[in-house]
C-alpha cells in the first residue's frame, strides 16, 4: 500500500501564496504521475493540476498561470505553489499518486487524506 499524507493548507488573504505538500510513503516501486484535486462544498471534484513521470504538466484552466506543480522523484513528494490566490480557490484540496508496488504490478490511484485551503476576499 501507499499512504500520501498532505500538508500546507490554511487560511489565505486573496492575493496570498501558499505551497501545498504530498509526500508518499509504504511499499512504493514507482510513481508514474501525480495530481492535485479540489473539491468546494456542494460542487465536484476537479483536476487541478497533473504531472507525469516525465514532467509534463497539465493544469485547469481557472488556475493556469498562477498554480505551479512540481515533483521530487527522490523524496516521492509533490508540490503545488499556488499564487496569487482568488476567494474561488477556496476548497479541500487532494493530491493523488498514480502508482505501483511491485515492477509486476499495474498502476493503481492512491489518494490523500485533503488539506483545507480558505481564501478570504
Amino acid at each position: 500500500q501507499v499512504q500520501l499524507v498532505e500538508s500546507g493548507g490554511g487560511l489565505v488573504q486573496a492575493g496570498g501564496s501558499l505551497r501545498l505538500s504530498c509526500a508518499a510513503s509504504g511499499n512504493i516501486f514507482r510513481i508514474n504521475a501525480w495530481g492535485w484535486y479540489r473539491q468546494a462544498p456542494g460542487k465536484r471534484r476537479e483536476m487541478v493540476a497533473a504531472i507525469t513521470s516525465t514532467g509534463s504538466t497539465n493544469y485547469a484552466d481557472s488556475v493556469k498561470g498562477r498554480f505551479t506543480i512540481s515533483r521530487d522523484n527522490a523524496e516521492n513528494t509533490v508540490y503545488l505553489q499556488m499564487n496569487s490566490l482568488k476567494p474561488e480557490d477556496t476548497a479541500v484540496y487532494y493530491c493523488k499518486a498514480v502508482a505501483r508496488t511491485h515492477y509486476r504490478d499495474y498502476d493503481r490511484n492512491y489518494w490523500g487524506q485533503g488539506t483545507q485551503v480558505t481564501v478570504s476576499s
